[in-house]
């Protein structure tokens, strides 16, 4: 029976043994995927990825290295190659893959690269003889003899090596032990305060690559918070505890700035919100006016979005200069790129197109009911066609076939495609132009002014389309009346209309289309953020995208039912004997006096019963459309997504494994930013006190 010590050993650095005799960990599809795109053979034919083949898969190379470079990610193939042999085999991918799906990661990444000899414990040698093999005569030096370091290894003689507890704890208090011996080093008079310029040059030794380059460019303007001109140290630990809570900083500010009726807010409501929040981890005035000091450099009102903030929370932001040349970088392709975009926006609308046809046409039958119902006149039971929409369609049925009930799909279909994208055009668009650019907030009635307007620009385009369906729509109960009535086609309906014909009901058609509109769009906008949840990093599933399209189109569709009644009854070629209506006034008092307020509200129901599933049809079509019909001359890459969040606090899209990749780098270069940045020497290369002992 295993020893607790070899158990905890075989947990930590896997059990020993060749890749010919050891079982290959279970491996995702996509893992395999990932070691099959980037491994190469051998002579004897074996698969395996060699260091650089290993950055491909770890790093992409389309992701921001300006903090980690790139070439670091090189560190990981040292644990990854548990045989030292500088090949991975596809066995040792997938015992990396399975090491990174484990809760604490990043943190036995760490241990097992210190952990050279494979004991299950780190020897504090180790330890400090990597941190030399980084240096130079010009770093700031750290005392390993210290008594923060005796703390967790002993003294001397009585020194012990450090098991995977007690090496992540020293990891995670290391760097704040570098900081504050750098700080005595500096602070020769032993006064307590050090230079702005020394400050700068602790931060950028120990935690360059955890901080924004706004922060380390403005970092000896810390002095400006007091009335000295000299740093202290106590501004240093509250600069170092503003570090480690900017997960816990960023929650803050976003619920203070959401709950702030201009999305900014002031220091008192930072600590106010931060008391709401935490618990335990009360931010002090100092560490709440570093904070505010660097977020608002450039915003000295004291009110601050969340842009603002973005500079000091979000590592990955850049200064201008910075963001200048990285886009100086990518003029070349330029061209390529915007061809490119053109080429992807119109296959994205292509199949936006195939979608919205397909939701439109299987819920059209629906919407003949509906059109059937609001044009019935008759109030009195013997002269009604239809008791209610289910006998309408029974009726349709029995007397037209199937076929009835999809009377004028045709050119309802070519007017799905362009009315959706006039409609979401133009709100997208007056959205943009009208919402606070700081904030990303908008005023509720410009959310309205955006969504009418969309409403209002689609009607040039669906209104002649509309009256070719709905008279499509309800020739089939004419012909059923009237003996002989010949049945008509959308293009004899075109021509007999006219330019001007087709615009027949126009206005009673913007009298829908903008309210609806203008309900729709704030209600959705609304749903998707309050109800659900959604935010920068917390991106909706489909079926949350399609509750609250369905629930948004519910009240608009009802609410402007009336209308909609209104644009049929205009639209409509009155039979004979029945009201002709003259216009928009004419026909809403002569539906008022003859069938009562009851009859603004016929089809209502099936205009709701519509609009639901028709977002449910058109977005699933939309989904697997992208699957069957990917956009041709593209690849997958994986990881998709950022490695690193982007400018604006948004959340990190690559996937989990991948992220806790970066993440353990970032706990070892707490040891030394310059690891890896040199080629780390292969364990037997390194000095022979970190040699593993041979038996």
């Amino acid at each position: 029976m295993a020893s607790v010590k070899d158990t905890v050993k075989e947990t930590l650095v896997g059990s020993s043994g060749s890749s010919s005799s050891a079982e290959t960990p279970e491996l995702s599809h996509q893992a395999r995927a990932t070691f099959m795109r980037h491994a190469q053979k051998d002579e004897s034919g074996d698969l395996y990825m060699s260091e650089d083949e290993f950055i491909d898969a770890v790093a992409p190379k389309q992701e921001d290295y300006h903090k980690i470079k790139r070439e670091q990610y090189g560190i990981l193939f040292q644990v990854a190659d548990r045989r030292k042999s500088g090949k991975l085999s596809l066995a040792d991918w997938a015992t990396f893959e399975n090491l990174l799906a484990k809760p604490d990661a990043e943190y036995e990444i760490a241990f097992r690269l210190f952990d050279t000899e494979g004991t299950g414990t780190v020897k504090w040698e180790t330890v400090k003889g990597l941190y030399n093999l980084n240096k130079n005569a010009d770093n700031i030096p750290f005392d390993w003899n210290s008594e923060w370091a005796s703390l967790y290894t002993g003294r001397n003689k009585s020194r012990h090596d450090m098991t995977y507890p007690q090496f992540s704890q020293m990891l995670r208090g290391l760097q704040g032990e570098r900081i504050r011996q750098a700080f005595h080093m500096f602070d020769k008079n032993g006064d307590g305060y050090i230079e702005p310029e020394d400050f700068q040059r602790i931060i950028l030794e120990t935690s360059k690559h955890k901080l924004s380059d706004h922060l380390l460019e403005n970092l000896p303007t810390l002095c400006n918070i007091s009335n000295s001109n000299r740093i202290s140290y106590a501004t240093v630990r509250a600069f170092q505890n503003v570090m480690r809570e900017m997960d816990i900083i960023d929650l803050i500010v976003r619920e203070a700035t959401r709950k702030s009726s201009d999305g900014k807010i002031t220091r008192s409501d930072f600590l106010d919100e931060a008391a709401r929040i935490t618990r335990f981890s009360m931010f002090t005035p100092m560490e709440a006016d570093i904070l505010f000091h660097f977020a608002g450099l450039e915003a000295p009102s004291g009110r601050l979005s969340q842009k603002d903030f973005a500079k000091v929370i979000d590592a990955s932001w850049r200064i201008p200069v910075a963001a200048a040349s990285h886009a100086a970088d990518a003029v070349a392709t330029k061209t390529k790129s915007f061809l490119h975009g053109v080429l992807e926006s119109a296959h994205h609308f292509g199949l936006g197109s195939l979608a919205g046809a397909f939701g439109a046409f299987m819920v059209y039958p629906i919407d003949l009911v509906k059109t059937r119902m609001q044009n019935q006149r008759s109030t009195r039971p013997g002269e009604r066609l239809y008791n209610n929409s289910l006998d309408c369609a029974k009726k349709v049925i029995r007397n037209e076939g199937f076929k009835g009930l999809y009377s004028g799909v045709i050119p309802q279909l070519i007017g799905v495609a362009p009315e959706k994208a006039i409609k979401l055009t133009v709100n997208d668009l007056v959205r943009g132009a009208l919402v606070d650019k700081e904030t990303g907030k908008m005023w509720y009635p410009h959310e309205i002014l955006a969504g009418g307007t969309a409403g209002a620009c689609q009607v040039v385009f669906t209104n002649p389309l509309e009256i070719v369906k709905i008279r499509l729509q309800v020739q089939g109960e004419i012909a059923k009346n009237v003996e002989g009535a010949p049945r008509r086609s959308a293009l004899w309906i075109v021509k007999n209309l006219g330019l001007v014909g087709l615009y027949k009901g126009a206005t009673a058609c913007l009298l829908r289309d903008v309210p609806f509109s203008a309900i729709y769009f704030p209600t959705y906008a609304h749903l998707k953020s309050d109800f659900f949840g959604e935010t920068a990093t917390n991106k909706l599933g489909v079926l949350q995208l399609l509750t609250a399209g369905a629930i948004a189109g519910m009240p608009a569709a009802y609410l402007t039912t009336p209308c909609d009644v209104i644009k049929t009854r205009l639209q409509v070629e009155a039979r004979k004997g029945e009201t002709k209506y003259t216009g928009l006034r004419h026909c809403a008092t002569t539906v008022w006096k003859e069938e009562g307020l009851k009859a603004f509200f016929k089809g209502g129901p099936a205009r709701i019963l519509r609009s639901s599933p028709q977002f449910g049809f058109t977005l699933a079509a939309y989904e697997v459309l992208q699957k069957l019909l990917p956009m041709p001359g593209s690849e997958e890459v994986s990881p998709s997504g950022q490695v690193e969040p982007g400018v604006g606090l948004q959340g990190a899209k690559a996937p989990l494994p991948y992220l806790r990749s970066r993440n353990a780098l970032k706990l070892i270069l707490d040891v030394d930013q310059n690891i890896g940045r040199v080629q780390v020497p292969r364990p037997e290369n390194w000095p022979k006190f970190m040699q593993a002992s041979k038996q």
